[in-house]
């Protein structure tokens, strides 16, 4: 959700995020999180169990990958804030894949952020408080995260949209920084097997992935 506070802050909401001091100056409870979307600041509570499931899936099946190729050149990384240099955002992706020398070169020099030419692959998994915003931007509306990851030309983007009447997963490619869009897409129905592009040589089963609201997952939440 967009949240609008009502005082003044001492910088740009995206410097002090990038500064790791926004949320000294934000009201928020100790469970929300705050990212900037379109150079706005917006917040969101704590995922969920059907939500935190769904990350675990895509994160098991890229670790199941190294342990069984040691060679195998990917790593994933969970809850670390993704500075879009260049387009003033910054987001906590739900899980980002990158290349293992570059993870191991940022880790030794103790970098607070991750930026986005490191990111190949970035996920969101949509929860209802915040869908609209990891979505497809509408021509002319609000910039989105969608937008956001394509100007800042992340290679590929997975959404995995957990509303009941979409319930699907889809691959987004080909970044144009001009436009903020991506020009390609591939869609998966949830129960369909997620096959990501060869050179991640990772297939995901969805075959237990359920939209916002079923089972025990509260349907307020993320």
């Amino acid at each position: 959700m967009i949240k609008e506070f009502p005082f003044d802050l001492p910088d740009t909401p995206y410097s002090l995020w990038v500064s790791g001091e926004l949320n000294d100056h934000l009201p928020l409870p100790e469970d929300f999180r705050a990212e900037i979307v379109n150079g706005e600041i917006t917040v969101s509570p704590a995922p969920v169990v059907g939500h935190n499931r769904i990350v675990y899936a895509i994160h098991f099946a890229f670790t199941e990958a190294r342990v069984l190729n040691r060679q195998y050149p990917w790593i994933v990384d969970t809850g670390s804030g993704t500075d879009l240099v260049g387009v003033g955002d910054g987001y906590i992706p739900d899980l980002i894949v990158l290349d293992s020398q570059i993870c191991a070169e940022a880790e030794a020099a103790q970098v607070a952020l991750w930026v986005a030419d490191q990111v190949e692959l970035a996920v969101e998994v949509t929860s209802k408080s915040n869908a609209a915003q990891d979505r497809k931007a509408r021509p002319g509306g609000r910039q989105t995260k969608w937008s956001g990851y394509a100007r800042a030309e992340v290679p590929y983007y997975l959404l995995v949209d957990r509303d009941p009447k979409v319930a699907r997963t889809t691959l987004y490619s080909v970044p144009d920084a001009a436009t903020g869009a991506y020009l390609q897409e591939e869609v998966w129905e949830f129960g369909k097997p997620v096959v990501l592009p060869e050179h991640f040589g990772v297939t995901i089963p969805t075959d237990n992935w359920r939209p916002w609201g079923a089972g025990s997952d509260r349907a307020d939440g993320r």
